[in-house]
């Protein structure tokens, strides 16, 4: 039967082909809820920063670890030729996320069908469309899981060939195409011991020279990008402290408890959860044990048998080896709130997959007489089932907000969730809720820094001084050296207008955490404020040298510069922040400013205008484009109809409460003729001037209405540059 089975999987290449393209078709109509899915958690932090998209950028990803969150160069250069394909638009990112899988989906069935393994085809659509490959799939970051599992199944597939034909060339494809896949995660290390399990499966024995010794390389690149990534995860990711300060015992039992928790979710996928709870692992607790010892007399029953059936050995040893980086005993940031995660089983999952596979085609095989209607029909409903059940939890990824409410429904204890989630709505402005949600993060954990300092932050905005200096207090208690906290205090400080104290608490935030790039800017701010120019510029100036938007940094040394009077280095600074993010409207609107001192003012409406194509509303940039068509000193830069509209709508915006508005609203009215109005504006213009005491603005007004009253608008006096 087995050998008749193995004759069956020989297909042709017309028919692979054909089941290639249709595994490529469901598998994106499975994702399809996910294609404009927008970043969530850390895919911003992956989707290539401003300051790495130039090509020393692409220098830094390579030889520069910590200049992207992990040292994964080859996955990362690849997010730096996306961002040049398709910008920030989501979709290019998830399509190639998708196709990726599905061909690493092919490859596993190429694989399997060498190996003459039954239900190949259905193994690669379970893997293919298994729901617990939606947090790889959906999530643009774990590009660097679909594109090193590509890579991973290549390898392989190529040793294979090197297995049956000794061939130089397939060796070094293997070899070539493991060392790729460890530029992009180093998940992949264990495949050296998955090959020798699949050529042990294969034979029954394993030859020293030919299967061992060969590998040695493979060992070697894998020992050592594990240990580098172990490296990197401790010093630049965090994956350090009391969290992770965990026994060999309880770090076996927890790996027990994992390897009965991936394959619990292969078979019954319910309750699918982007972060799961973090157990509290009690060597004390005897049911603890119950995992580690299930795990032990399942290796010894299958041990017993191994003379037999091969596969269920075989399979359980590779389903553990692919586990082993994620099972508890190398230190990985996410250990910090969950010790498991589905897209830890991403390669995994594909040996019990496949024996599950295997199991249903030889008992479908079975039933002679009904086989050529039953195993169609079985195959299709099973794919089925969890093409739906992809489609669903594919949902889950559409915004950042969905996944994090999904999380909150699934798991109400996960405290990164709501101090997430708290995030989010606090820079969206619904602050009063994010208070909520961080008091409830910090009840769930509350001696951490973090939502101490989200806290205060959140309860700042709210003008609430007193008590966010008490939750930044706390965090310093629990932290004292806390760079974050630091910084915050001295934001609070600048804030209320205190300087001095500021600059006192940003110094400390640098001194403690020299990579602190947002008390950097904080403390030019503060030294801007006092007037000390060139310290202010000196202090932005440092965080070109970190990772950091370094827009912001070259739109900070900008307005130093331009409050310096230096105009000309202001221009250059603005517009090297518009390289940098085009759609900065900010650094328009202050260029534009700029332009507008140097007296270029064809060019500050040209900025002004660009910095309302990019933020549409903005009262400032009305009111100063308003200005300019209104008053320009050329005739063929004026245009009163279209300074009136804007002046209208800052107006609107402003409630009328704004003086320096509606001066710019009877200027844009005197220009279109319209000098009842204007001169109606200009009063009450003056109204509010005069009861909040602005003493230039009022001489300004009493000099204009009586032009107005004669008909007559105001232009400025051409510029003598």
């Amino acid at each position: 039967m087995a050998k008749k089975l193995r004759e069956e999987t020989r297909e042709s290449p017309g028919r692979i082909w054909l089941f290639g393209l249709l595994l490529v078709v469901a598998t994106a109509i499975a994702y399809l809820p996910a294609w404009n899915g927008r970043p969530v958690w850390d895919d911003k932090a992956h989707i290539t920063a401003p300051y790495l998209r130039a090509a020393h950028g692409l220098v830094a990803i390579w030889i520069q670890p910590g200049a992207t969150q992990q040292y994964y160069p080859l996955a990362h250069t690849v997010f730096w030729i996306e961002q040049k394909l398709w910008g920030d638009s989501v979709l290019g990112y998830h399509l190639l996320n998708i196709l990726l899988h599905a061909l690493g989906a092919l490859v596993l069935l190429r694989i399997l069908a060498r190996l003459r393994i039954p239900g190949a085809w259905l193994a690669a659509g379970l893997f293919a469309l298994h729901p617990v490959q939606v947090e790889s799939v959906a999530w643009i970051s774990e590009l660097k899981n679909t594109l090193s599992g590509l890579f991973f199944f290549l390898s392989i597939f190529s040793y294979l060939n090197f297995d049956e034909t000794r061939s130089r060339r397939a060796y070094f494809a293997a070899l070539s195409f493991f060392f790729a896949g460890l530029l992009c995660k180093t998940a992949i290390a264990p495949l050296p011991l998955v090959v020798m399990i699949i050529l042990w499966w294969k034979r029954g024995t394993l030859r020293p020279r030919q299967d061992v010794a060969i590998l040695l390389p493979f060992f070697g690149l894998g020992i050592v990008a594990g240990l580098f990534t172990a490296l990197v995860e401790r010093v630049f990711v965090g994956a350090q402290g009391a969290a992770f300060q965990l026994s060999i015992l309880q770090r076996c039992l927890i790996a027990a408890r994992d390897f009965w928790f991936y394959l619990f979710k292969l078979i019954w996928p319910a309750k699918l959860t982007f972060i799961y709870p973090r157990w509290q692992m009690n060597a004390g607790d005897w049911w603890e044990y119950l995992f580690l010892f299930a795990l032990i007399a399942l290796l010894g029953f299958i041990w017993a048998g191994r003379a037999k059936f091969r596969a269920p050995l075989a399979v359980t040893l590779i389903f553990l080896s692919l586990l082993f980086p994620a099972l508890g005993f190398i230190n990985v940031y996410p250990f910090l709130y969950s010790f498991v995660a589905d897209h830890f089983q991403y390669l995994a999952c594909a040996a019990p997959l496949t024996l599950i596979a295997a199991g249903i085609r030889i008992s479908l095989d079975s039933f002679t007489s009904a086989k050529k209607l039953l195993q169609p029909a079985v195959y299709a409903a099973l794919l089925l089932t969890l093409g739906v059940l992809t489609w669903r939890q594919s949902s889950d990824y559409r915004d950042i907000e969905t996944l994090w409410r999904a999380t909150i429904n699934r798991n109400p204890g996960c405290w990164m969730a709501y101090s997430n989630l708290g995030s989010l709505l606090s820079e969206r402005g619904n602050v009063s809720d994010a208070i909520v949600l961080f008091r409830k993060a910090l009840a769930l954990w509350p001696n951490q820094t973090k939502d101490h300092n989200n806290l205060g932050k959140a309860l700042l905005q709210e003008g609430r001084r007193s008590d966010a200096m008490e939750e930044f207090q706390a965090a310093l208690r629990i932290s004292p050296n806390d760079s974050d906290t630091q910084n915050n205090i001295g934001a609070a400080y600048l804030q209320s207008g205190d300087p001095d104290e500021a600059i006192t608490h940003l110094s400390s935030a640098i001194r403690s955490g020299r990579g602190n790039a947002d008390a950097f800017i904080n403390l030019g701010n503060a030294l801007l404020r006092k007037g000390e120019f060139d310290a202010a510029i000196e202090a932005y100036s440092a965080t070109l040298a970190l990772p950091y938007d370094h827009a912001e940094s070259h739109y900070s040394i900008g307005n130093a510069f331009r409050q310096k009077g230096q105009l000309d280095d202001a221009v250059l600074h603005y517009q090297l922040a518009i390289q940098l993010r085009p759609d900065y409207a900010e650094a328009h609107n202050n260029l534009g400013n700029a332009f507008r001192q140097l007296g270029r003012i064809e060019e500050a409406i040209r900025e002004y205008e660009t910095a309302l194509a990019a933020g549409p509303g903005s009262v400032l940039v009305e009111n100063n484009l308003a200005w300019l068509l209104a008053t320009a000193a050329e005739d063929r830069l004026r245009n009163g109809k279209k300074a009136v509209q804007l002046a209208e709508e800052a107006v609107l915006s402003t409630n009328g409460n704004d003086p320096v508005v509606l001066h710019t609203l009877a200027a844009a009215y005197a220009e279109n003729r319209e000098f009842d109005k204007a001169v109606s504006a200009a009063q009450d213009a003056l109204k509010v001037a005069e009861a909040n005491h602005i003493t230039s603005l009022i001489e300004s007004l009493h000099a204009k209405i009586p032009l107005y009253q004669s008909g007559l608008a105001y232009h400025e006096t051409p510029s003598s540059k």
